[in-house]
């Protein structure tokens, strides 16, 4: 099967601006778009250049717009997307190089929220237990792998680049809802700010376009109600 792929690029070193190159490659539908870049990357131009590791959609580094939404490289097969495939970095970050965009202010919002439990009490002599039934109210957030999708998909954070952002707040959710946690005030009050979860617009970008199927919004909108409940 022969694929044309268009993929922006853009070196700052030596380009005024962005601009699209096309390339075909010749892959197996159930192969991956990663395959497809692979491909272009060791049999056709080198310089291309994009993230990828684990390339089993587990540490979210190959997050790109492929047909205009957020995925993982490594997890869309080409049969999926068809012949025809355009290839971008995500919205709303510095771009690097070609597919490869600065995550340094994403890290920064992340570490922000504290996405860690803190429990002053003194450490027992097991685990910290707890019910499955308290484990259940956060289950979901647990899954984020940090890949920048949601964030990057969410038009209140491509008009604002100082809210927090989805996967932010499922980090803080993640720890707010923990029973074992002893700051969850304090992780409140960071994003309770106007750049906090207030921005969000429940538009669902961000649950479309996580990998892990996180049910994002819905997060959020939890944690709002959290907020308004512990303020009556």
């Amino acid at each position: 099967m022969q694929v044309t792929c268009k993929i922006r690029r853009y070196n700052p070193t030596v380009d005024e601006k962005p601009y699209f190159s096309v390339y075909r490659a010749e892959v197996e539908p159930t192969d991956r778009v990663l395959d497809v870049l692979n491909t272009i990357k060791w049999y056709e131009d080198g310089t291309l250049t994009y993230r990828r590791s684990c390339a089993h959609g587990v540490c979210g580094s190959d997050a790109m717009r492929i047909n205009g939404r957020n995925r993982l490289a490594c997890k869309v097969l080409v049969r999926d997307v068809g012949n025809r495939m355009t290839i971008e970095p995500m919205m709303g970050f510095k771009v690097l190089r070609d597919l490869v965009v600065d995550m340094e202010p994403f890290f920064e919002k992340y570490k922000a929220v504290k996405p860690y439990l803190i429990n002053d009490e003194p450490a027992p002599v097991t685990e910290r237990l707890q019910s499955p039934e308290d484990r259940a109210k956060y289950d979901d957030t647990t899954k984020c792998i940090l890949c920048a999708a949601c964030t990057t998909s969410c038009p209140p954070f491509w008009s604002n680049p100082d809210f927090v952002g989805p996967a932010a707040l499922v980090n803080a959710h993640r720890f707010i809802f923990d029973s074992r946690d002893q700051r969850g005030a304090d992780r409140a009050a960071i994003i309770s700010d106007r750049d906090g979860v207030w921005r969000c617009r429940t538009v669902f970008n961000c649950t479309d376009a996580c990998p892990r199927g996180i049910q994002v919004t819905n997060a959020m909108e939890e944690v709002k109600r959290k907020l308004l409940y512990d303020r009556a």
